[in-house]
């Protein structure tokens, strides 16, 4: 059913970490076990815990990307990664259930669907995520899909506000043309916030804008994780050679 994806392999090593994709179902609840930490703990999303663990209906059709650290041999870093193939046989893609996908229909067989980004608290600086793009770059090549797509999500602590100052930033510079546009299921109010706050955007989003991504909508109010989402895409022919270089060869440097 997902031969294309079942084969695929992903493996990069460093000195302090490795990146690969999830071979067994103890590794898959390691990701989800760090998952459930970082969204219910610690941003307070409503989510039922299965054990411990954030599970949903997509996660038996994705593949799972983790990052391991050696020391302790401990998952501390992790996405999901749906393939058109499988997200037909999971019923649909999940961005989906936030955002109307008719405009992307053109390029979504050629599509990778990145879910559930998170890194452990302690981790948070560049090397980890360096070895996720590096092991998102591997399976992309492997794949043979041009576009990648996800949901970055910003925070709905302080009521909206920054999160719609954020969008009306980013707006400015990174907006996809109208063949990319996509429409907010339940739409975050931006026009009853304030959208000239000054903000700091949040690392992941900020990675994927460097390295060539466009924003493709207006944010849609996600209620169970507290939080406005925003469609991010990315074409690889928009790729930023330098992002290029340092996600092929870099990771193995940290």
């Amino acid at each position: 059913m997902l031969s294309i994806q079942s084969r695929t392999q992903v493996s990069i090593r460093g000195s302090r970490f490795s990146v690969s994709l999830a071979h067994s179902d103890r590794e898959v609840a390691e990701a989800q076990r760090l998952r459930y930490r970082v969204f219910a703990e610690e941003m307070g999303a409503n989510i039922v815990a299965q054990d411990g663990l954030d599970v949903d209906h997509h996660d038996s059709f994705c593949r799972h990307l983790i990052v391991r650290e050696h020391q302790e041999d401990r998952v501390v870093g992790c996405y999901r990664l749906l393939t058109a193939e499988a997200a037909h046989a999971a019923g649909g893609w999940y961005s989906a259930g936030e955002f109307d996908l008719t405009r992307l229909q053109h390029v979504l067989p050629q599509t990778v669907e990145l879910g559930r980004a998170c890194v452990h608290a302690d981790f948070r600086g560049g090397p980890v995520i360096t070895m996720l793009w590096a092991g998102l770059m591997q399976f992309m090549q492997q794949t043979q899909r041009s576009y990648m797509m996800g949901c970055g999500s910003v925070s709905m602590a302080d009521g909206g506000h920054f999160a719609a100052s954020l969008f009306h930033q980013i707006q400015q510079q990174h907006y996809a043309p109208a063949e990319y546009r996509v429409f907010p299921k339940n739409p975050l109010p931006i026009h009853a916030l304030q959208q000239e706050l000054p903000v700091d955007c949040p690392a992941l989003i900020k990675g994927y804008l460097r390295a060539g991504a466009y924003i493709c909508g207006e944010p849609h109010w996600d209620a169970d994780f507290h939080s406005a989402d925003m469609l991010v895409m990315l074409p690889l022919s928009r790729l930023n050679g330098r992002y290029a270089r340092h996600f092929s060869t870099g990771a193995l440097h940290e």
